[in-house]
């Protein structure tokens, strides 16, 4: 076993970069909301949806943080992430400012089938910290895109960078602005209507977002949220139960960092 996971491990570094990269810049832009672009070259890669895992200077919190990217900039080499701090190694990273030094792995993971999107009625759907990744989403689809995203409170990040690219929906837990409720809600409420759905954000939000797709036979991709180790598929620390058999692991199982964070919703038992 061993044997075969030092393999997977050494064949996932051959395909992915571990380098130091630079802050360019950093702010606070919501309770524990961070927004900070690093230069890498990484960013000449990116798929909207993929992550990157960033590693904590104190070693004693052992693994990397995986990120998701929020956007590219191809020409300028630099990535975009907005993450919140919760554990010692997003904290740490909170303390960073222009100039200091980082070590990121990436592009890691699989992600959102753009071209799918192409000429129809597009739902991105967000909640809380899965509505990053649905900025470079927005960019690079072709079609008509209603971004529809759920927040706590009123503290809406990132909702003006999503309107530069699609009409943007709101609902917040406590009503204080646009539908009070859920996601969901705000598509009830504004008698919204898709052809594809492409969502991230926590499981019930998911759980809910599929429901919807299949009752009203729309293709929805999610993308998972899930806590990972060594985020390159050597580890299966990061599973979800799926209707087939993984070549892998040889069970009803796919790992989120490799086969995912991006699924076809009817591929995913959640």
């Amino acid at each position: 076993m061993q044997t075969n996971m030092t393999g997977i491990a050494e064949r996932a570094d051959r395909m992915k970069q571990k380098q130091n990269a630079v802050v360019l810049s950093q702010k606070k832009i919501a309770t524990d909301i961070y927004d900070m672009w690093i230069e890498t070259s990484l960013a000449a890669e990116v798929k909207p949806g993929q992550f990157v895992c960033i590693y904590p200077k104190d070693k004693s919190t052992l693994l990397p943080r995986p990120i998701s990217i929020c956007e590219a900039d191809a020409q300028k080499g630099a990535l975009r992430v907005v993450y919140r701090a919760a554990g010692a190694g997003t904290r740490e990273f909170a303390g960073y400012g222009e100039g200091d030094s980082v070590s990121v792995l990436g592009t890691l993971g699989n992600g959102f089938p753009v071209e799918e999107g192409r000429g129809k009625r597009i739902f991105l759907i967000g909640g809380g910290i899965g509505i990053p990744p649905l900025l470079e989403l927005a960019k690079r689809l072709e079609g008509v895109k209603r971004a529809v995203l759920g927040y706590r409170n009123q503290e809406l990040f990132l909702r003006e960078d999503l309107e530069t690219y699609a009409a943007t929906y709101v609902a917040t837990e406590d009503g204080s602005m646009g539908s009070k409720g859920n996601v969901m809600d705000a598509i009830g409420d504004n008698a919204l209507e898709a052809d594809i759905i492409y969502a991230c954000g926590p499981m019930p939000m998911l759980r809910a977002v599929k429901a919807y797709g299949a009752e009203h036979h729309i293709k929805t991709y999610i993308s998972l949220e899930e806590r990972m180790a060594c985020g390159v598929g050597a580890c299966l620390g990061c599973v979800a139960k799926t209707k087939e058999i993984d070549h892998h692991s040889h069970v009803h199982n796919a790992r989120i960092c490799t086969d995912g964070p991006v699924f076809d919703a009817d591929v995913v038992d959640i």
